[in-house]
């Protein structure tokens, strides 16, 4: 396999990415300088020394020479009666960015499939039930922020098969998102007026 050929295949890894548009990517560096190339490669080099992953909510944060919590957890101004979980790290910036939200997240790390129970097992479950027992006398609210397709649907019903019990015990309220979000999109990709509207609409 040449050179080429391997890094078309690794851009098609990334989540999103067909054939088609790996072998774009891959052309592109082509016509690049060599010095935009080598800086790519550097940055992707120092990635996982300069980030880490929050002990509290799973999100990617940069260090910054310090503690253990991202910059939203490690917030005591944040409402910590109310706590978001959401399938990627990516789905939490257009809720920050839709001015509506000011409380904690979790994240899941990633769906639970219809038709794949076995990947359920990659999901963070078992940190998700610890966090919401450790915070349960604090807690008020869970919101699941998941996509509104048919693999967001189960993972809501997965998440809700871990917590119900914890949140019925200490009269904690489990809600989703609402109207706003359309059927068959996806979080990480929906504008702030839009997460607004399902934020406001949750029941």
């Amino acid at each position: 396999m040449t050179t080429l050929e391997n890094l078309i295949q690794h851009f098609e890894r990334f989540p999103g990415v067909g054939p088609r548009q790996a072998r774009r990517f891959a052309h592109h560096l082509l016509t690049n300088e060599s010095s935009d190339n080598q800086q790519l490669a550097d940055l992707i080099g120092r990635l996982k020394d300069n980030v880490a992953t929050c002990t509290s909510c799973f999100r990617f944060y940069t260090k910054n020479g310090g503690g253990n919590l991202c910059h939203i957890c490690a917030d005591e101004r944040r409402d910590h009666a109310r706590l978001t979980i959401v399938e990627r790290d990516s789905d939490i910036t257009p809720i920050e960015r839709s001015d509506t939200y000011d409380g904690l997240y979790f994240v899941l790390g990633g769906t639970a499939p219809l038709l794949e129970s076995e990947d359920t097992k990659k999901l963070r479950g078992g940190a998700l039930k610890r966090i919401v027992t450790e915070r349960a006398g604090d807690l008020s609210e869970i919101i699941l922020a998941f996509s509104v397709n048919p693999d967001g649907e189960n993972t809501a019903r997965f998440v809700r098969s871990i917590i119900s019990e914890i949140a019925e015990e200490h009269e904690i309220t489990i809600t989703q998102l609402g109207r706003g979000l359309s059927t068959g999109s996806e979080l990480e990709y929906a504008d702030p007026e839009t997460i607004k509207n399902a934020l406001e609409n949750r029941h």
